[in-house]
């Protein structure tokens, strides 16, 4: 990227030259629609997605305070697709582990992830009134609870990727990979991940001056593609994968997680609030930076399919049909409608 981006900066793979890379698509033509025809994706997310939930439900009680566990399963609870916590076990399964070695992992990708909608939906940030088709936790709860929540979500996340008690006892996980995990989670979701692309996007937005692409990708490939990064990073490494396989899948995290954003701000203009189950519009309201804005919509869709090809190729060299979930996933992140 530009001189402008620290020389530190963990999510460096995707400069300018990425829109002219190879836009070869594996798999391909009849293997394609083999695969397409072979794998069941929406029985494989519903069924994921139903065990994500039944173990978010039962990992926060109400107990007391319960206004604040109140907050916390408002949000967390209030529906959503599960991508990340999918990808996760997804990325788990490929590298050789079982789903429910990948269930905890899943859990604190879901937690952060909700954390960090509660305070991006804040008047001090976003300021929105929506969420998932329902009113936003400091409208339901007020501000001083919806930050707890956020905080007491980030903190239980943690606790449950860092516990050993968290995984079956048939199935032994090595400290060693634990540790490692949760150092990859902080890395993402800290001030050189997640945090670095909102302040970097608070920073840029309502500016005179047009902001440039290499800045806009700074932003994404930190505030949305880090946690989904982190997903699939922190699955593949509980499940046993190897280095180079953990880079591969770090590459393609990469990859579907800057293609979620771009699909995002195509949605934003294209879609109703309805629709969406959120603000629409919010974006060109505020004066933000967009793809679309920058780019115009069509260049914005072209780049979305390069994305999505690209993360296609990280999976050459897994197992065809262990890798098809995540084919899958990269198409559902390139054609939701929402």
């Amino acid at each position: 990227m530009t001189s402008w981006i620290p020389a530190t900066c963990p999510l460096s793979l995707l400069p300018p030259p990425l829109r002219k890379t190879s836009l070869a698509a594996i798999p391909a033509g009849k293997e394609a629609a083999a695969l397409a025809t072979e794998f069941d994706f929406k029985g494989y997310m519903l069924s994921k997605a139903a065990a994500v939930n039944r173990a978010l439900d039962l990992a926060v009680p109400l107990v007391e305070p319960r206004r604040i566990h109140e907050a916390m399963r408002y949000s967390l609870l209030a529906g959503g697709k599960r991508v990340r916590p999918v990808l996760c076990i997804a990325a788990c399964e490929l590298a050789g582990g079982h789903e429910s070695l990948g269930m905890p992992p899943a859990l604190a990708v879901e937690m952060i992830h909700t954390m960090s909608l509660i305070h991006d939906d804040l008047p001090c940030m976003d300021d929105d009134d929506l969420r998932r088709g329902q009113p936003t936790c400091h409208r339901a709860f007020g501000e001083p609870l919806a930050v707890l929540a956020g905080d007491a979500l980030l903190a239980l996340a943690f606790r449950t990727l860092s516990n050993p008690q968290s995984y079956p006892s048939s199935l032994s996980v090595p400290p060693s990979r634990i540790v490692r995990a949760v150092a990859e989670l902080a890395r993402c979701v800290g001030s050189e991940g997640l945090v670095a692309g909102q302040v970097v996007d608070i920073e840029s937005t309502g500016r005179a001056e047009p902001v440039p692409i290499e800045r806009l990708e700074y932003i994404h490939l930190h505030k949305t593609a880090a946690l989904l990064e982190a997903s699939v990073v922190i699955g593949a490494i509980i499940g046993g994968g190897s280095d180079p396989q953990v880079e591969r899948l770090r590459r393609y995290a990469q990859c579907i997680g800057l293609l979620f954003q771009v699909v995002d701000d195509i949605l934003d203009v294209t879609k109703s609030s309805q629709e969406l189950g959120k603000t629409a519009g919010k974006d060109l309201a505020s004066d933000k930076t967009t793809y679309p804005k920058l780019m115009g919509l069509e260049k914005s869709r072209e780049f979305a399919e390069e994305l999505n090809r690209d993360a296609k190729q990280q999976l050459e060299d897994f197992d065809r049909e262990k890798a098809a979930p995540l084919v899958h996933l990269a198409n559902y992140i390139a054609y939701r409608q929402k």
